[in-house]
Formats: C-alpha cells, structure tokens, sequence
C-alpha cells in the first residue's frame, strides 16, 4: 500500500522526526496551563499508571479513589464505575451529575458481546417541535440554553442503577455511600472548582437555588484549600439510596423538580420522570486494522462515525505518515468532514428515525467516500453534502474507565451538557439541572451551541432522546478486551475519542503519550481545521498549501482511558488536559 505514496516516502521520516520532537515539547511545555508544574517536573503526568488487579481512570482523583476502593475490596468494574459516577456527581458539579444522562458501554472479559446502556435524557411529553423558536421561527437560543425548558428527563439515576442491577455485586446503596459521605463531609476544593464558579458568576447567580448551593454568604466561590459541602445534595442521595430510583423519579426529590418547572415556566413532570426509562442498546462495531472497535450507538453519533472515519482512513498507510505529520492530518481532516456531513442529515435517536446505520459504518461505503479525496488538495465544505449511505445498506436490517481483576471492563461518557448546564439548581435538591434539549434541532439547518448542524432525523419530540456525539469506547484485541476510552468535549468527543484509537493502534504509543498528545478537530462546519499547541509550524504551513484553514484554539476533550497489555498489566491514561483527572492502580 505504501506505494501508493511515493511522493511522501523521501519526507516520511523528517516528518516523523519533526511531529514527535513537536508533541516531546506540547508535553513539556504546554501543558503548565493543564497541571501544576510541580506536576510537570515530577513527571506524573507522562507515564501510565500501572496495575494488576484493577485500573481506574476519571476526570477527579476522588472519584477514582472511591472507585479504586471498591475493586480493592473485590468489586467488579461496574460496581467501581457507578460508584464512580455517583462520586463526580458530588466533586464535579460542573459535568458530573444526577440532573443528566449518558451512556454506558460494558465489555465482559470472557469475551461475551459487550453491552451498551442508553440512559440519555428525554424530550418532556409536552415538547414541541418549534418550542425554541419564536414567532417568526427563528431559533431563541437563550431558550434551549438558560431556561427551564433547556432541560430533558434526567437519566444518570435509572441508567447508573440499570447497569449495576444486570452486571454489578454490591447494592445501590453501598455505591452511593461514597457520594453521600462526600456531599455531607465535604471535600477539600481543587483549584479548578473554584476557577469554574468564578468564571461562571454572572450566569449561574441569576438563579437563587444555585447561588446559595454553590457560593458563600459574601458572594464569592469557595477557594482552594476550603471545605465545601452540600447538604441538600446528601439528603437527594440518602433518598435514593433508601429508596431505589423511586426515591428519584417518584416522591420527594419529583416533587422539588416539578414544583422548580411550575415556577418557572418549565416542561418536565412527574409522569415524565415517573415513565423515564434507561434501554439497552446493541453498541456500533467496526474493524481497524485487526482490532474490534465497539462504540456507543444512536441517539449517540460517536460511535457511528468513529467507525466511519477509520473505516475511511484505513487505507491510508497512517503508520508509515508519521504521526500528526501533514499528510496524516490532511487526511483525517478530509474524513472527518465527510462523517459529519452525514451526522448532520441521518443520525437521531432510533426509536423516531431509521438511520442507515449498517451502511454508515460498512467498509464498502467508506471506499465510495474515500474516492472523493484527493491527498494533495482539500475539498471545501461547501462541496460537500451527505452521502448515500443506504446504498451500502443491509437489507436485513464527565468520561470514565474501568477494568478489573476478571478483566470486564466499563466505558462510561456523561453530562448535563454545558459547563453547569443551564445553571439551574433544583431548590431543595441540590443539584443542577442539564440544558440538553440544545442538542436537539432547534431549527432544521441551524447550528446548535457547538456549531453542529442537524437535520429532521433530529428534531424535538415528545419522549424522544436527543442526538449526542458522546462516545464510550472499547477496542478488543483477539476477542479479550484491549483499550478502553472516552471523553468530554462536545462536537470534539469523536475526534479526540478517534486520535486516541489511532495513536495507540497507528502510532504505536503507550496509553498516556496516546492521551497527551496534541490533536486535531474538523466537523465540516465551520470549514477549518481546529488544533492544539504543539502542532509543527511547519505542518500548519504545509496544511495550509493543501487549501485548509488552520486555527490554534483552547485544549480539546479530557479523555480518560486504560489499555491491557498483553501479560494483563493494566496501564492508566489520565488526562492532564483536566488538573484533577487521575488515574490509579492495584
């Protein structure tokens, strides 16, 4: 296949040279905006975690602690991870949460199919198609963002408990007692949860119920060093720990949500809350280079066209490129704008939408995409439009990871959407409220928060889950599980979850280089390539003679991952990107 390329060969290794001299620096340099230098000098940050028995890998070192403590104790993974979960809900309130959803994707270590759990929020009953527009249909954005009728059924509760009842050991109760310990105790504040409230002032104040949960009497966010405890928080989850899910989505904690809707305009109700149900999905699977890939399937796009790109790009020498060299980059940009284009017109949430999944992710109807690239020149945006993918079709039809001591393993991506999204804080509950229903087409055609654009696949309706790029993603290797990953980030969780997967496979890197390296992101609109410091000058100036528009933005997901290497040493990537991300061993 090589000599396909025989232009590229002469370069191949001044390149290489340049792109891992360029990422040996991102790692030495860039990164004091991530962790502290002291981080920096020891050297924490560069070298995986190591263990045997068990691996935990989370965006808050309490919460892989927690996590880590039950695999001690001989918990299984699934057991660690809803621990884990609960846990985030309380030291990271900006993204871990109760008022959100997610998806969790479980891989057993006996080599049986892996599973994936759908717990993504739904439309209330009443939503409506044009609720976020106005009168003259165009998108209120404030709407779908920073009011009550931004927020979806919350999932986390019933789908975190679904997992734990079909594949965990210990009870709901003994998962939350952490959490709970750590809402009525306190936690020590990290720097970054005082930054985030500062930041966020002037947008979460206006709501009361969240002033007075997350601010003191004098208005300013707790600092570094101080304990901060939750109360009413505590109390939310000592009722679901009394109670099951029925303690969430019935009595008490229903009513305090409903009564904060009926104030204030909002959609959700206690039949909403009382109907809500997690499902059990089939996950997305694809091959790359002799590695199985399972990915989260719709209402998630993330696994969809994780396997679509590497199925566009495995024909590509990548290896042989170099890493994040120019030609890598322009062909992975050329591949992703391909996939979002068809995220746009066909992925919604399969109970609504057939979306032609088979042949998204077929090998036959990547090689009909791959036709269209060209290796010396970008293709405009503009010229690009979805493809045909039924043509290829069947007819028969916060991150965290974890891995055990029996090797199951548990990939697990959820949110509340924006940094505290809506900002809404439940009065008497204690928790925030997602604004996920942004994620929906407001308006056919009309780019959300993130810039992505949807299409009818994805427009609002009664009870339907809104279309997500989150990924949870597991390879295996030889049927036994071999990297498992995921990340936050928005639109950019695809492609960070995609240059992870071929750092590691392509380029050969140990789990936290994988992690740490610099990484790219295009999503057909806006038509530019987005990159982190650390990639070669040079290289922008050679993307940039193809016909790309290269522009340097702020650092791109905080994926956390695991990789099992072939004597069952476990090895953790936490990612820097988050200064509280850790990952920890036994």
């Amino acid at each position: 296949m090589n000599d396909t390329y025989p232009s590229l060969q002469p370069k191949l290794r001044s390149r290489l040279l340049w792109s891992l001299t360029a990422s040996i620096l991102f790692s030495l340099l860039s990164f004091s905006s991530f962790a502290s230098n002291q981080a920096i000098l020891e050297g924490e940050r560069f070298h995986p975690a190591q263990g045997k028995l068990g691996m935990v890998a989370t965006s808050h070192t309490l919460a892989t602690d927690v996590a880590l403590k039950v695999l001690e104790n001989g918990g299984n993974a699934v057991d660690a991870a809803v621990t884990a979960g609960f846990a985030l809900a309380v030291t990271q309130p900006r993204s871990g949460n109760i008022g959100g959803g997610g998806f969790l994707l479980y891989s057993p270590g006996d080599g049986k199919a892996p599973e994936a759990i759908d717990y993504r929020e739904t439309a209330p009953a009443a939503a409506t198609e044009t609720m976020f527009q106005d009168r003259d249909g165009n998108v209120a954005k404030e709407r779908s963002r920073f009011s009550h009728l931004a927020a979806g059924v919350p999932g986390t509760v019933a789908g975190l408990a679904l997992a734990l009842e079909r594949h965990g050991t210990i009870s709901l109760s003994e998962a939350l007692a952490p959490a709970i310990r750590l809402a009525k105790d306190g936690f020590i504040v990290p720097h970054r949860f005082s930054i985030g409230l500062e930041r966020a002032a002037s947008r979460l104040k206006r709501w009361p119920a969240t002033n007075a949960t997350f601010y003191k009497e004098n208005g300013s966010a707790p600092q570094p060093g101080e304990r901060f405890k939750q109360p009413e928080l505590a109390a939310t989850l000592q009722r679901i720990a009394d109670n099951g899910i029925k303690g969430f989505y019935e009595g008490e904690t229903a009513r305090l949500i409903v009564e904060e809707m009926q104030r204030n305009d909002g959609l959700i109700t206690l039949d909403d809350l009382k109907n809500y149900r997690p499902a059990i999905r089939q996950p997305v699977h694809g091959t790359y280079r002799g590695y199985d890939i399972f990915s989260m399937s719709p209402p998630s796009s993330g696994g969809t066209h994780i396997v679509q790109i590497l199925n566009i790009l495995e024909d590509y020498p990548i290896g042989d490129m170099g890493h994040n060299s120019a030609a890598t980059l322009h062909h992975m940009a050329e591949a992703m704008k391909l996939a979002y284009a068809d995220r746009a017109q066909y992925l919604g949430d399969t109970d609504f939408v057939e979306v032609p999944l088979k042949g998204l992710t077929s090998k036959e109807y990547a090689a009909k995409l791959r036709e269209t690239i060209s290796s010396d020149k970008a293709r405009p945006s503009s010229d690009i439009k979805h493809g045909k993918p039924a043509d290829w079709e069947s007819p028969e039809t916060t991150h965290f990871s974890v891995v055990d001591r029996w090797g199951n393993a548990v990939s697990n991506t959820y949110t509340i959407n924006f940094s505290y999204g809506s900002g809404i804080t439940v009065a008497g509950a204690g928790f925030l409220l997602n604004n996920e229903m942004d994620d929906f087409s407001a308006k056919p055609g009309v780019p959300n928060a993130y810039g992505l654009i949807g299409g009818e696949a994805n427009k609002v309706e009664p009870g339907k889950r809104m279309l997500s790029s989150m990924s949870p993603t597991i390879v295996r290797k030889d049927n036994k599980n071999f990297l498992v990953t995921g990340s936050p980030g928005g639109s950019r969780i695809i492609t960070t979850t995609l240059q992870v997967l071929m750092n590691v496979i392509d380029h050969k890197m140990n789990i936290q280089t994988a992690v740490n390296a610099p990484r790219i992101h295009h999503q057909w609109f806006p038509d530019e390539i987005r990159i982190e410091q650390g990639i070669s000058p040079d290289t922008i100036s050679l993307l940039e003679a193809k016909g790309h528009t290269v522009t340097t933005n702020t650092a791109m997901g905080a994926i956390q991952s695991i990789m099992v290497g072939e004597d069952g040493t476990l090895y953790g990537g936490a990612d820097a990107r988050r200064s509280t991300s850790s990952a920890r061993g036994f």
